[in-house]
């Protein structure tokens, strides 16, 4: 196991989509993994390391609302894009009022977690890098508020607020409720295995997803 690191992240709105809601956009009742790994990856990556998320705590009330959102209904074909490649004569523009839809979505509202990860070195990191030159380069950047591009909460528009904790972490909404079962989620996209969706059965105690351990168990 790696270095680790506690992060807490905070926004007003968040939206973690199902996948199997394929028009209406509808939440995860929490954060997955895979959006917490691209929060640390945002404020820092390198391809010699490999975020992996060990625990969330979940420490605000799970509020849900609907908004509708102006999106388009379609996207730039990879034929045109050949064909931009082949003659440059190819119109590689998308008309937003022409493909313009209305949506509704079921986000969530004034989410906040702990993010409890480490990274682990992986077959590309060279001699030079080392554990500890990672994990010091990332405490910086946490601690000062740096990243490569702004963290958000599943999607652009929500941008997530970050802020590293380096004492112990206080009691949440749900640090005394009772067991409850969110169902399949997902984890994590297996890019080597043909962009294979990978799924884990999300359960939290005492207001704590044991990424870890659950992943074990599935």
């Amino acid at each position: 196991m790696g270095y680790g690191i506690k992060l807490k992240v905070y926004g007003e709105y968040a939206c973690f989509t199902r996948p199997e809601m394929k028009v209406e956009r509808v939440s995860y009742d929490v954060i997955t993994p895979s959006a917490a790994r691209g929060i640390l990856e945002a404020i820092y990556w390198k391809p010699e390391i490999r975020w992996i998320i060990d625990k969330i705590y979940v420490m605000n009330e799970i509020k849900f609302t609907n908004i509708r959102r102006n999106e388009v209904s379609e996207k730039i074909s990879s034929a045109n894009v050949k064909k931009m490649m082949n003659n440059g004569h190819s119109g590689l523009y998308q008309v937003a009022p022409e493909v313009r839809q209305q949506r509704a979505a079921m986000i969530l509202r004034e989410v906040c977690y702990i993010l409890e990860a480490h990274f682990e070195i992986n077959e590309k990191a060279g001699v030079e890098d080392t554990p500890e030159k990672h994990y010091n380069i990332a405490l910086r950047r946490m601690r000062q508020g740096q990243c490569y591009h702004q963290p958000c909460l599943g999607t652009r528009e929500f941008a997530a607020n970050c802020q590293i904790i380096e004492n112990g972490i206080s009691k949440g909404f749900y640090s005394d409720k009772d067991e409850i079962d969110f169902g399949w989620m997902l984890w994590d996209i297996d890019f080597q295995n043909d962009m294979t969706p990978i799924f884990y059965r999300a359960i939290m105690k005492n207001g704590v997803i044991n990424v870890r351990e659950l992943l074990k168990a599935r």
